[in-house]
């Protein structure tokens, strides 16, 4: 009996949550060494996707990896991780809508999520990235170990 009562409090676990908030991080951050460096190919990815107007491309291809690489952080470091998993969730969905259009469309391009040179698109990155965005909402809705932002900031209230 004990087995199942334990069982049943996997799911909801804080730890869970722990382990599943330091992967995501470490796969955005991760996402983002390439693109940050490499600003001028992930622009040709995002162009590529034929989503967004011509002027907003270069924007969205600096902009956008600084964003994952800061967010991937802040939830490694328990820092701001509801929001920093909130930001991360919403990045998601626009990545899951944009993969889901192109794989209508039949667009033979690259993911362009961790390299410029990738295979095409398939059905697998979509499910991995709506994998993902439950890993993420997990961590935004049950995440409470290990929070930095507990042991070195304080509140309005503690001042």
């Amino acid at each position: 009996m004990k087995f199942w009562e334990f069982a049943k409090k996997i799911p909801t676990s804080k730890y869970l949550a722990l382990i599943l908030r330091i992967y995501i991080g470490w796969i955005f951050i991760y996402a983002s060494m390439y693109k940050i460096n490499y600003a001028g190919e992930f622009a040709e990815s995002i162009a590529s996707y034929q989503l967004v107007p011509f002027w907003a491309v270069n924007i969205m291809a600096v902009f956008l990896p600084w964003t994952e690489l800061i967010c991937g952080l802040l939830l490694i470091a328990g820092i701001r991780s509801k929001a920093a998993a909130l930001l991360i969730a919403s990045m998601l969905v626009v990545f899951i809508i944009a993969i889901g259009i192109n794989l209508i469309r039949g667009t033979p391009i690259g993911c362009g999520c961790f390299s410029s040179v990738e295979e095409p698109l398939n059905w697998v990155t979509l499910f991995r990235d709506i994998i993902w965005l439950a890993m993420t909402i997990h961590v935004y809705i049950y995440d409470t170990a290990f929070h930095l932002e507990k042991k070195f900031f304080m509140k309005i209230r503690d001042l």
